[in-house]
């Protein structure tokens, strides 16, 4: 599947240069000419990469990629400053602002397709690598409420409701030196360090008995 790649800049000429070497390479584009279009076509259909010029009309590619950190939707996206902005400070304030490369105008195309190659490359890595860790966390959790026993789930769920070890003692007819004993188990199968953590452990990974 063709990766899809929006270009945003005012240069109708330039933008349709870029787009067609883009799309002799093998990417799919879609161009809008200020930031307002721009953010109409991210909603409407994510990119796997934003080229971007920086002096543009209403908003510019700082006001763009704002927005674009600010969703959690579209933050991780990577983004390309493509402008004839070439001075060291302009090129610093680009990354400071978060773009994961700067091209200056006159460019070679072929960097620009080298460049964008490397930045999907890595982007597929890193998203490979936070479904993995999803993957083994949902494992982790799967096992820890497999190898419960039925006491424990009991317990855990006084705890979660905020019971004190009297309370859970008498409401399961123990002692309390052993209501104590299975908080401690739960406390090390869950590497917690105390009730409060336990509690939280069982809402973040959205345990329900």
């Amino acid at each position: 599947m063709k990766k899809q790649i929006l270009l945003v800049d005012d240069d109708i000429t330039l933008s349709f240069a870029i787009s067609s070497y883009l799309l002799s390479n093998n990417f799919s584009v879609y161009v809008a000419n200020d930031v307002v279009a721009a953010l109409y076509e991210v909603n409407t259909n994510v990119p796997d990469l934003i080229i971007a010029d920086i002096m543009m009309p209403y908003l510019d590619g700082y006001d763009f990629l704002e927005i674009l950190h600010s969703n959690q939707k579209f933050c991780d996206i990577p983004v390309i400053f493509l402008t004839a902005k070439g001075m060291t400070k302009d090129r610093i304030k680009g990354y400071n602002n978060g773009c994961n490369s700067y091209l200056i105008k006159p460019f070679d195309p072929e960097e620009l397709v080298s460049i964008i190659n490397n930045l999907l490359k890595h982007n597929s890595l890193s998203n490979k690598f936070v479904n993995l860790k999803k993957d083994t966390r949902l494992n982790s959790v799967k096992n820890f409420i497999h190898n419960l026993s039925p006491k424990e789930i009991s317990v855990l769920q006084l705890v979660i409701k905020g019971f004190k070890n009297k309370e859970i003692a008498q409401k399961m007819k123990m002692s309390i030196r052993n209501v104590e004993k299975y908080v401690s188990k739960l406390l090390h199968k869950t590497s917690t360090r105390n009730r409060t953590e336990l509690a939280q452990f069982i809402n973040i990974n959205g345990i329900n008995f």
